[in-house]
């Protein structure tokens, strides 16, 4: 997208509601959150999810506030007009209210514009609230909420019967209620997705709830089929960028072994003359050793 957008606010997300699909990317660093702002996302979200295509761990619980901060920083910095959503990884949220205020702040003194926090049961209520009072605009996440894996007995789907699917109806309209801009609805049917939608008037965000939420997210590299690790169902790749980067690295180390990279013109430099290289060469001592001079290019 070459012409340059208005900067996209929490209140203009929620604005969307109704008028715009709105399109939504993780980015953990300058380049992908450059790539994602360039491609017109409306949203970059500076997932926990970073945990595993980035730092290699199985699941989220591992990754610190200082890990995100620090990859919430470097999105920032190649960021022009999406919104940006800080997420608060595990235990930034659950000691205490005062704690969790502190540490949404600090992802907002960090270039993020908003947070976003997982789950709805009364005491997360309370702590979203508290974030709000502090000015900070807050994203909700109900369905499978994967800081809760080890709860929920694994990465499942939510709300297949109707008991459960009722209590993450009332979860969303309590997200709502407190404040929040947006919600994700993660890994839930489609059905439920679409009655919380049209229930809500704040935009809902799905991510393997079908097709009739008010937007949708997707992990930039299961996107672009960098992440090699498990696809889930409701992932499409649009590309299939790690077997590209692979063969070009493998071609790169086969022109180094083989003398073909880097070639002597195109990518080599030279001295200013063959009066400097001749220079050069008289200043040499090599114990009499006879040496021939190459020409300079």
């Amino acid at each position: 997208m070459s012409e340059q957008r208005k900067k996209v606010t929490a209140p203009a997300i929620r604005a969307m509601k109704g008028k715009a699909r709105i399109g939504m990317l993780t980015a953990y660093d300058y380049p992908s959150a450059k790539a994602a702002d360039a491609a017109g996302a409306d949203i970059i979200l500076v997932g926990d999810s970073l945990g595993m295509v980035v730092l290699g761990y199985p699941d989220t619980l591992s990754v610190t506030v200082d890990d995100m901060l620090h990859h919430t920083r470097a999105a920032v910095r190649g960021t022009k007009s999406a919104l940006i959503v800080g997420d608060m990884p595990y235990l930034s949220y659950h000691v205490s209210v005062e704690e969790s205020v502190r540490n949404a702040g600090r992802f907002i003194q960090a270039g993020a514009h908003a947070v976003k926090v997982e789950g709805a049961k009364p005491s997360r209520i309370r702590t979203i609230e508290a974030i709000l009072d502090a000015e900070i605009p807050v994203m909700g996440h109900i369905g499978l909420t994967p800081q809760s894996v080890n709860a929920l007995g694994g990465f499942r789907l939510q709300g297949k019967n109707a008991d459960d699917a009722r209590r993450l109806l009332d979860e969303a309209v309590a997200l709502e209620r407190a404040g929040c801009f947006s919600l994700v609805l993660e890994c839930v049917p489609s059905e439920l997705a679409a009655m919380i939608t049209e229930q809500l008037i704040i935009p809902t965000i799905g991510i393997g709830a079908g097709p009739s939420c008010d937007g949708q997210v997707l992990v930039f590299h299961d996107v672009l089929g960098i992440y090699d690790g498990h696809t889930a169902k409701f992932v499409r790749q649009y590309a299939h960028l790690a077997q590209d980067m692979q063969a070009a690295l493998e071609t790169f180390l086969a022109d180094v072994r083989e003398g073909r990279f880097p070639d002597e013109e195109k990518e080599s430099f030279h001295m200013a003359s063959d009066e400097e290289l001749k220079r050069l060469y008289a200043s040499r001592d090599d114990g009499g050793v006879v040496v021939e001079m190459p020409k300079a290019q």
